[in-house]
């Protein structure tokens, strides 16, 4: 255990969940808190629209793509320890800013930002799951935790706003260093070392090609989004990442101590658990993705109306710990995650079926798909490390976070595809026709359906993987 007596209540490891929460809020405030500075750094820095992207996308791709590596780490040398290192990193990373002069300095900045990302945010659920022997204590401090990201999510864009009518863009970035002094302080007071570790020779070449398969995962989508189906760009990029995902197979199988051995994988508890991730994180980020084009290009509403029409998604993330925590409670860890993978399955549904006729399914299908995700997102990690050895659990919190990160950029990929083969014309530029008007919502209608049917696949795979538990 990383202390010898584990806490009995929350309250007990207070200073401890306060630094990892502050991890997870640098997670969730920090890309949603920047995205509203974009136009003012583009003038800033003369950045192009392309640039601008990758201010965002590296982060994005640095972070998922060195997750398992950074897990693997932890697992030899200290879980407590890599975080340490890595908030010292976020944190002179963010002072870094003060200094950014060009666009391509920026990117630099931000990429070793998704370093630290990766040395930190798998951390925070491998060392809530080890800090508590009771499943009722870990799925609450995960939920706790979760809860304090989420109100940073939310807080992020009206935040920002605010900062940028009275300071430079620069702020928005240096706001990490607070948060990191605050982590740093509270892990370091509030967890012990860590004792269940392996000493396993690094698969050096597995680590290559697995970090190689997860960036390839994570750019493809853009291509499918941005140069559509018909690009040689895109197809050749998928190609390599199937490549590289066979050959990362390949490595693993043959390998004596590779960086994730797959035996450890399909163990039934944690193959489910990553099954019912994926299929909320597909949920997740298709549906917002449809939505926010139904509610500002199809019913034409202003980004604030737009921003307004989301709220119920809002209300339930960020409402809705105390009740998941009884609903678990009652349900147990299996069930619950079932039923919670089952809800976003449902709220799909209803968005594709009857998203069209109104605002009123719209608002049922956040809810549904926002409460789904926030029961998996409690238990579905509890279970994976659950079945896991004691001295593999950050390299199990790492994949839940990339199986996350990945289907989340599947679901965008997929709205994105259909709609660029459904929608003629410009899908941005006002002033639609009726048979324009017709086409986006079938393509809405279809793409609904599409992430529909791939949700409901992994959640019927997880429910059977987790009877075999």
């Amino acid at each position: 255990m990383l202390t010898q007596t584990s806490p009995r209540s929350l309250r007990e490891a207070w200073i401890a969940l306060a630094g990892l929460s502050a991890v997870f809020l640098f997670e969730m405030l920090d890309n949603s808190i920047l995205n509203v500075a974009l136009p003012t750094i583009g003038r800033d820095l003369n950045a192009s629209t392309t640039a601008l992207q990758w201010v965002s996308n590296s982060y994005a791709v640095v972070f998922g793509g060195l997750m398992l590596v950074f897990g693997a780490v932890a697992d030899r040398f200290g879980r407590r320890r890599v975080m340490l290192v890595g908030l010292v990193l976020l944190g002179v990373a963010s002072l870094a800013t003060v200094f950014v002069t060009s666009v391509a300095s920026l990117i630099a900045v931000r990429s070793l930002m998704g370093v630290a990302a990766a040395m930190t945010t798998p951390g925070s659920i491998a060392l809530a799951f080890r800090l508590f022997a009771d499943d009722d204590l870990r799925v609450r401090a995960m939920t706790f935790i979760s809860t304090v990201g989420l109100v940073g999510l939310a807080v992020g864009p009206p935040l920002g706003g605010f900062v940028l009518t009275v300071a430079p863009w620069q702020a928005l970035l240096l706001i990490n260093v607070p948060i990191s002094v605050f982590a740093f302080i509270g892990i370091s007071r509030g967890i012990g070392a860590d004792t269940e570790l392996h000493r396993d020779p690094a698969d050096v070449l597995g680590g290559v090609l697995g970090t190689a398969t997860i960036v390839l995962a994570l750019v493809v989508p853009t291509f499918f989004v941005e140069q559509g189906a018909g690009s040689w760009m895109t197809w050749t990029a998928l190609a390599l990442t199937i490549a590289m995902a066979f050959l990362y197979v390949v490595r693993a199988r043959s390998a004596s101590h590779p960086l994730l051995d797959l035996k450890l994988v399909a163990r039934p508890l944690v193959a489910s658990g990553l099954a019912y991730k994926a299929a909320t994180g597909l949920a997740a980020a298709g549906l917002t993705y449809l939505v926010t084009l139904q509610l500002q290009l199809d019913w034409q509403w202003s980004p604030a109306l737009a921003a307004a029409g989301m709220l119920p998604q809002v209300v339930v993330l960020i409402a809705g710990g105390p009740f998941v925590n009884r609903f678990v409670r009652w349900a147990g860890l299996d069930r619950a995650a079932w039923l919670g993978g089952a809800v976003t399955v449902a709220g799909l549904a209803v968005y594709a079926l009857f998203g069209r006729l109104g605002y009123l399914p719209v608002a049922t299908a956040l809810v549904l798909v926002a409460a789904g995700i926030r029961v998996v997102g409690a238990v579905a990690g509890v279970n994976v490390l659950k079945g896991l050895p004691e001295n593999r659990t950050s390299i199990g919190a790492a994949l839940v976070d990339t199986a996350s990160q990945v289907t989340s950029a599947a679901g965008v990929a997929v709205s994105g595809t259909v709609l660029a083969l459904m929608f003629t014309g410009t899908i941005a530029q006002p002033g639609w026709t009726g048979a324009q008007t017709a086409q986006f919502e079938n393509a809405v209608t279809t793409g609904g359906l599409l992430l529909t049917a791939v949700a409901a696949v992994l959640v019927g795979w997880a429910y059977l993987r987790m009877r075999k538990a």
